[in-house]
């Protein structure tokens, strides 16, 4: 392509709104262009390496034995409310209804759109298992787009599903979708690990999401120091030692703590450490206020407490619903004298406290000497809290670290939640209806281009691995005035494109520094420049990767090339 004929409107100043690098370089490199918040155009250049994606995607999974189809963004809402996600999804789903007043969602996945067709399509055992995928524009509606297209509204992604007659079918597919995702990561150039992860609306029990390791990644990863092991640090167990101290029993005693609100706080003022307090929280589970501890050291987790308590929906109570149900404000909140109707959960480490400090449910008080089960009734003792670094390592093999990471694919065992809800059955070999035991698996096609421009760029722009960088080559006329050179760059990029390569000819009556920048800020693999010495057959070849700049003879480019390309 003669980028005089293109569309590359690279940017010299780095546009106010983009946080991190990567944003920053796809605007400023020409590669996509905001047209309103968390909406992207996907300009030519991104357009080639969003392609690139797709085809190895595309390979993989004709590999994994996946067929594609292409499903409609526009839903009815029978479908979700059939499924029971219309409401439990949250404000994401992005809802709209018709001129007849029936209501539609523009698809963020199709769970529900797929499961219809092969309720409609598939009534017999003996056209499973079958796996299904398609790469499609997916809607979201953030409250916060952020972050280019890492956080956005409309977004490009691979989904796929599978149908099963048995779970050990599901899992030959899921270690099949497994490998074809870990080449897929490889083969984008990615440095990325597969995590324990939690399944969140789509639902199901099994996941593992891909995360490519980045500083500004939204999610945490807890690994091992001393294994494989990694997780979300949503889902990494907490593995809990504590034992009782040899300590004697005190009596309950409440005490004025004026203004005193905080762990930090309480615990300053009553000279004992945080991990003697007890952490006292209120959070809505499906439709009933129950209460969650954790000693004062450490976070409730949620995503634990909903899947410990096997709940739709999970969410802290706010304090006007503290205040109405208890009394009291934050800070002051507690276990002690609750009443009747709320249940108490606790984590693991709680069960071993004793003369703990905990709020008296009454504003400026808290209790002192508090043991578990004496002062207080536990519903039951669970893993409730978010891992630590320093913590043992689940797999029992070193300790505890943390990493940032950048989900770009996550895969599931949904078992039967989609089929049961939306009646979905199958006729088995003894003519019984059963449901269909299903498997799901995402990819962000264009967050897995964000985040390869996030793991591969420099000082002076991005830095493409050849399998997705646009073009192979940038060749650059210095002087588009001088004939020699001209000529010779015409020769060289009809040459190079019949061997196979694909060519960006910058051809723009543009000053060489200005062709330069560019040329580095759009980062092909190898950028080959014509100038004074086009006369004696000399060209300039530069190593994109390592900035290592060569003269060559034309005659001998191809075989520098290859080495450089390795295609």
């Amino acid at each position: 392509m003669r980028q005089s004929m293109t569309l590359i409107p690279t940017l010299r100043e780095v546009p106010a709104d983009a946080e991190i690098k990567s944003h920053q370089l796809l605007l400023r490199a020409g590669f996509i262009k905001q047209i309103a918040s968390g909406i992207y155009t996907y300009l030519p250049l991104a357009k080639r390496t969003l392609d690139k994606v797709e085809k190895i995607v595309r390979e993989e999974m004709e590999n994994a034995g996946a067929a594609e189809v292409l499903m409609p963004s526009l839903q009815p809402a029978e479908l979700w409310q059939e499924s029971e996600r219309w409401y439990s999804y949250g404000p994401e789903l992005m809802r709209m209804k018709d001129r007849h007043g029936r209501e539609f969602a523009l698809g963020p996945t199709h769970e529900e759109v797929i499961t219809s067709i092969i309720k409609d399509v598939v009534q017999s055992y003996k056209r499973l298992p079958l796996n299904i995928y398609q790469i499609q524009t997916k809607f979201r509606d953030e409250q916060r787009p952020r972050f280019g297209l890492l956080r956005g509204r409309e977004f490009i992604m691979k989904d796929a599903y599978s149908f099963h007659t048995s779970k050990e079918s599901l899992d030959e597919v899921y270690d099949k979708m497994y490998t074809a995702y870990k080449n897929i990561f490889t083969r984008c150039g990615l440095d990325f690990r597969a995590v324990l992860a939690d399944s969140g609306a789509i639902g199901g029990k099994d996941s593992q999401e891909f995360m490519v390791l980045s500083d500004i990644g939204e999610d945490t990863i807890a690994y091992s120091d001393a294994s494989d092991y990694a997780a979300n640090i949503e889902m990494a167990e907490v593995v809990c030692n504590d034992d009782k101290p040899s300590v004697e029993e005190k009596p309950l005693e409440k005490v004025e703590t004026i203004n005193q609100k905080t762990i930090e706080q309480v615990s300053s003022f009553l000279n004992v450490s945080p991990r003697e307090c007890i952490k006292s929280l209120v959070l809505k589970v499906d439709d009933e206020f129950v209460m969650v501890l954790v000693r004062g050291d450490h976070e409730v987790n949620d995503i634990k407490v909903k899947n410990v308590l096997n709940a739709s929906l999970v969410e802290f109570a706010d304090e006007s619903e503290v205040e109405e149900l208890l009394g009291c404000s934050f800070g002051s909140i507690g276990p002690v004298g609750l009443p009747e109707t709320i249940k108490v959960y606790a984590d693991n480490a709680v069960q071993a406290m004793i003369n703990a400090t905990c709020g008296a449910n009454e504003n400026n008080y808290h209790y002192i000497n508090v043991v578990p089960n004496r002062d207080f009734s536990v519903e039951s003792y669970a893993d409730f809290r978010f891992i630590q670094e320093g913590d043992p390592s689940p797999d029992g093999q070193g300790t505890i670290r943390f990493a940032r990471g950048i989900e770009v694919g996550h895969i599931f065992k949904l078992g039967t939640k989609y089929s049961d809800s939306m009646d979905a059955k199958f006729l088995d070999e003894n003519g019984r209806a059963q449901s269909y035991i299903m498997g799901c698996y995402g990819i962000g096609i264009s967050r897995t281009l964000t985040a390869v421009a996030e793991q591969c760029n420099d000082d002076n722009g991005l830095v493409w691995p050849v399998d997705l960088a646009p073009y192979h080559i940038h060749l650059i006329s210095v002087n588009v005035k001088d004939d020699v050179q001209v000529q010779l760059s015409n020769d060289l990029y009809d040459s190079l494109k019949q061997n196979g390569y694909e060519v960006l000819h910058d051809d723009r009556n543009e000053r060489p520094g200005v062709k330069f920048k560019d040329s580095d800020l759009i980062g092909l693999p190898v950028r080959i420049t014509i100038g004074k010495k086009a006369s004696e057959g000399i060209v300039e070849v530069k190593d994109r990767k390592t900035g290592e700049m060569l003269e060559v003879s034309k005659d001998d480019l191809l075989p520098l090339l290859k080495k450089l390309l390795q295609m």
